[in-house]
């Protein structure tokens, strides 16, 4: 008797919890962000630099393409903050997408309404200069380069380069290519103006992480792409001088 009662004690134990799980994953679905997106991943394709994903939401399908990383196939996810590209050319595939998303906030868990842990956070981390994820602080230590300027420079003083060309030495933390028919790429020198540590520069020229590279092209003040894509300081039609 004593036994049964102790299976019967555990088993409405567990049934508390199993209930209470669901009433807090309920609590946390009804919250979501509205700008968020659930779907379920259909299909994955990994290329050096991107995972391009097939997912469905509400029985329609869409292309995303995420930064390079492990996703599961029949799992769910959620995104916010993407970039419509129409008639998109993969060269590494050698595959035309009709409509694909480049998507900047993409995650195993719900993207509640005002909650910093998920509303607009990155692993990556984020700055004033972006509104978008960018990489960490590394710890980089670059000499200017000749008649050029640093980072600290560039956005203390960012009214003074509007719309000049300008010539900048920096470390390569990240690239990515083929955004908008331009690759994108980040640069530290070590510097930083407040938290404005990282450079983002938009070229047709390809390097990899790690190089240090010297950079030239026009600064632009508060450019805005759309989706998410917007900076307030931002290096465009860069060509590189000097690796």
């Amino acid at each position: 008797m004593k036994k049964q009662i102790k299976l019967f004690i555990l088993a409405m134990g567990l049934i508390a919890i199993t209930v209470s799980c669901k009433s807090k994953d309920t609590d946390r679905e009804a919250n979501l962000d509205p700008a968020a997106h659930k779907v379920k991943v259909e299909e994955v394709i990994q290329t050096s630099n991107y995972t391009y994903i097939r997912a469905s939401e509400n029985e329609n399908e869409v292309w995303l393409a995420v930064t390079r990383q492990e996703v599961e196939k029949g799992k769910t996810y959620y995104f916010k903050n993407e970039l419509l590209m129409n008639n998109f050319e993969s060269k590494e595939l050698k595959r035309t997408f009709g409509t694909i998303l480049f998507v900047q906030q993409f995650t195993t868990e719900p993207i509640l309404v005002n909650n910093p842990t998920t509303q607009g956070a990155a692993p990556q981390g984020t700055s004033p200069g972006s509104k978008q994820a960018v990489p960490e602080k590394k710890t980089v230590k670059v000499e200017p380069a000749d008649g050029g300027v640093t980072i600290e420079k560039l956005f203390s003083q960012k009214s003074t380069y509007s719309g000049k060309s300008v010539k900048i030495r920096g470390e390569v933390v990240k690239f990515s290519p083929e955004i908008m028919g331009k690759n994108w790429i980040h640069i530290q020198d070590g510097t930083a103006n407040g938290e404005d540590y990282d450079l983002t520069i938009t070229t047709m020229e390809k390097v990899n992480v790690g190089d240090v590279v010297v950079f030239e092209g026009n600064i632009t003040l508060d450019k805005d792409f759309g989706a998410g894509y917007a900076y307030s300081l931002i290096m465009e039609d860069a060509v590189l001088v000097k690796k």
